[in-house]
């Protein structure tokens, strides 16, 4: 069986979901685009959309028609080309309606599991659950004569115990895209010792014919990706508790916060992040991990302590950011929560004392938005973290012991195995956290 084979029928386990729906439009353009070459002509292309949520998968074809219409004005001139045997196709518009209407046919919403018992492949994006992945891919495979090939978009459970408790051999792999898919240019590919050698090279050509970096990691809890995440997350969250100790709470979270985002020049601050992802999904992931590690503990008890309040973070079905850590207004970041009164403290409140704390920002500050811009970022970094060590401020010796226990992490994940060399560190963390440099570098040495 071919590429072009493989997928002409394929389903999307969770496919209403964020990461689901993602999966489900970059494979519905790709199976268009293969429909419209002259060989595959007459061939029927099926792409099932599978999802519990019958609420989820009601506005499914409308996000779909949006998001093509965008894809399609990108490449008018490579679909006048496909198109160019239809004379009733004159004007752009023409064109780019037909491909919407073409693109839609092959996309098959339902809530029946059933039918991806006739696929060929099979992406799997429901909930970070190893038992309930195993549950329904084994269901799948018992029931699907075709042995299809199973890509699961885990982002912390080894492959190889969705392989082994799901009785898979060799058919599955992880190919872990990064939120959101239609945006995100990182792919982790995760392979086992039994993954088929024809299974992983498809997964790197449709990587490949979707423009996606992929980077491979070792078949170990948490990957590359979150391997790192966690770890730093969990630095930072100890962080504003050990600053806590003398001073309010919230201060403490939003000092950290504005650390990690001004003085180590990321798009976004430590407790940003963790409620962009959900303080809840971050929890779930230090557990899935936690057993496999040997030398340390990922955990925290303030996690803990806030998702009993509710305060989890995460998005709206909008992509607009729920109130987590942070409150947020129009995604600006408003007020903090402080667990001891269960309630949000503005930080207009608080902010003087917190700057006071910091001090005055250091020369040749960039924020992230304009440092990612820079030509010679090497020469700009190594020139920024000089500075850093150089002052005696408490914010910037947070900064440069941020900085040295991110290098730390990114080290370890190599010396683990988990990552094949310190360059796939820095690539997952450019490309999939869109950081200005990687972690693994000598500006902190």
């Amino acid at each position: 069986m071919n590429y072009d084979e493989r997928l002409q029928h394929v389903s999307v386990l969770g496919a209403a979901g964020k990461m689901g729906s993602g999966i489900l439009l970059l494979t519905a353009v790709e199976m268009a685009d293969l429909s419209l070459k002259p060989e595959n002509k007459g061939k029927t292309f099926v792409l099932n959309a599978i999802d519990l949520s019958d609420e989820g998968l009601f506005g499914l074809i409308d996000y779909l028609r949006i998001q093509v219409l965008k894809i399609a004005e990108k490449k008018i001139v490579w679909l006048r080309q496909m198109y160019a045997d239809n004379a009733a196709l004159i004007e752009n518009s023409d064109i780019i309606g037909q491909y919407i209407i073409d693109t839609l046919r092959i996309v098959r919403p339902t809530t029946a599991m059933e039918v991806a018992y006739r696929s060929q492949l099979i992406f799997e994006a429901v909930s970070e659950n190893k038992d309930l992945k195993v549950k329904i891919l084994s269901q799948i495979d018992q029931n699907n004569p075709n042995k299809p090939w199973f890509f699961t978009n885990t982002s912390s459970v080894p492959i190889h115990i969705i392989e082994n408790e799901a009785k898979l051999d060799g058919r599955v792999l992880g190919f872990h895209f990064y939120n959101p898919p239609a945006v995100q240019r990182l792919v982790e590919l995760i392979v086992t010792e039994k993954t088929l050698a024809e299974t992983s090279q498809f997964a790197v050509d449709y990587a490949k014919a979707l423009k996606k970096v992929v980077v491979k990691s070792n078949d170990f809890a948490g990957f590359i990706g979150n391997g790192h995440f966690m770890r730093d997350a969990l630095y930072g969250i100890n962080k504003a508790l050990e600053l806590s100790a003398g001073r309010p709470f919230a201060e403490a979270v939003y000092i950290v916060n504005k650390i990690t985002q001004d003085y180590l020049v990321r798009p976004m601050g430590i407790f940003q992040l963790i409620d962009y992802v959900g303080a809840d999904v971050v929890q779930f992931i230090m557990k899935v991990m936690n057993p496999f590690l040997h030398d340390e503990n990922l955990h925290s008890p303030l996690l803990d302590r806030m998702l009993e309040m509710g305060v989890k973070g995460g998005q709206h079905s909008s992509g607009a950011q729920k109130d987590g850590f942070l409150k947020y207004e129009k995604g600006a970041p408003v007020a903090v929560f402080d667990p001891e009164t269960k309630s949000y403290i503005a930080i207009d409140s608080f902010k003087p004392n917190a700057e006071e704390w910091l001090g005055t920002m250091p020369a040749g500050f960039q924020p992230w938005r304009v440092a990612i811009k820079v030509a010679d970022k090497e020469s700009h970094f190594s020139a920024w973290f000089s500075g850093l060590k150089s002052l005696n401020s408490p914010a910037a010796k947070m900064a440069v012991e941020y900085g040295l226990n991110s290098d730390a992490i990114g080290r370890k994940l190599v010396a683990d195995g988990v990552a094949f060399n310190e360059n796939d560190v820095n690539t997952v963390m450019l490309t999939g956290f869109f950081h200005a440099y990687g972690p693994v570098n000598s500006f902190f040495a």
